[in-house]
Formats: C-alpha cells, structure tokens, sequence
C-alpha cells in the first residue's frame, strides 16, 4: 500500500494531476504513512521525473511549471502533518543573480531542494549581490545556491563569492553555482564550492557540501 501511493504521488506530478495529487496525499495521511517520507521519497522522485523529461527535452517550461503546482499542491497537504520535531538537513539562500529573469531552473533546485528537507529561502530573481550575502548572514544559511543563464551576469557570482569571504560569517556558507553557461571550471575559478548541471545533481551536492 505505502510504496504503491509513493510511485502515484511521484507519478501525479509527471502526469500533472493536481486534483488526483491532493487525494493521494490524503490518502497517505489517512493510512498513517509518514509525511516526511512522502515529501523526500515520493515528491522528490516525482521531480527527478520531471527534470529528467525538460532535460531530454520531452517536456518545456510549461510543462514543467505545471508540474511544480502539482507537487505544491500535495505540499500544501502532507506539511501540517511533519515531523515538527526533525531538524532540517541545513538552510539554502538560492536566488537568479542580478540582471538575469530567467528562474526556472532554480525554482526546480528549490523545489527538489525542499522536497529532500533544506530549509529553502527562495530571493526570487534579478537579485542584488549583497541580497544573498546579507540573507545568508541573517538566517545563519549554510548554502547559498547561485543560478544564471546568462554569460553576461556570471561575473555577479564571483563577487558574491569574494562578498562571502569579506563577511565576518560565524561560519561561512558554502556557495553552489549552476547554469547552462556555467561549468566546474568556472566555478573553481571564482572560489565557488561546487557547480550542478541539474536539479537532481544540485541536490547530492547541497548534500555533499554539508
């Protein structure tokens, strides 16, 4: 019962099934199934459907945003209902560095971020370098995540990087990139701690990284 509701929550959100979504999560409630378990095991795998299928190119933005309300839809259900008492895996400043819009990359990083237990503080797009660094700073984050599409706003990572170093941090937050334009080269060379080519990537690395 618990491992066929799991594969039709993951298989809700690649189908985009909002309305079946919210009775299968439902459904594991009233069965006593874990919450926490269905987030990490069941919405996350249901994302690494998705991103897989936009980075074959079988599904687009669209698709893939639809599929991000699907999966927000059974959030909305199994959250009330989690572990209070677990402590998050760490907490992850992500945001599209400024002069750059395009953020649906990192609404999926966000997304599987979340689904995997990191407490996410999501700054939106076109943010300022010291946004990040000053969120960072305020909420003690233990990741910042960087992403950009664009070659001419990739500079704007490496000063947050050097910002990072600047600030008397307690403990300073490691600092993700990714990107279509980026590569680990690139992310050596501004003093980044890792680069991710995908969602599913970017979550082993936060992972890593702690």
């Amino acid at each position: 019962m618990k491992d066929q509701l799991l594969e039709k929550l993951a298989q809700c959100i690649v189908d985009m099934e909002e309305e079946e979504i919210v009775e299968v999560a439902n459904d594991i409630i009233e069965n006593g199934i874990s919450a926490d378990e269905a987030i990490l095991v069941g919405l996350s795998e249901g994302m690494n459907r998705v991103s897989a299928l936009y980075e074959e190119g079988e599904y687009f933005i669209p698709e893939v945003v639809v599929c991000a309300d699907t999966m927000y839809a059974a959030l909305d259900v199994l959250k009330p209902h989690c572990n209070k008492n677990s402590e998050c895996k760490g907490k992850v400043v992500i945001g599209v560095v400024e002069g750059d819009t395009h953020d649906i990359g990192k609404n999926i990083v966000a997304i599987m971020l979340e689904a995997d237990g990191f407490e996410i503080h999501d700054l939106g797009r076109d943010v300022k370098i010291n946004e990040f660094v000053d969120k960072a700073e305020e909420i003690e984050a233990d990741i910042i995540c960087l992403s950009s599409l664009m070659t001419t706003t990739m500079d704007g990572m490496r000063l947050i990087v050097e910002e990072v170093k600047k600030r008397d941090f307690k403990k300073a937050p490691r600092v993700m990139v990714g990107g279509a334009p980026l590569s680990n080269n690139f992310a050596k060379k501004i003093g980044a701690d890792g680069y991710s080519s995908n969602a599913p990537e970017a979550v082993r690395l936060a992972n890593s990284l702690l």
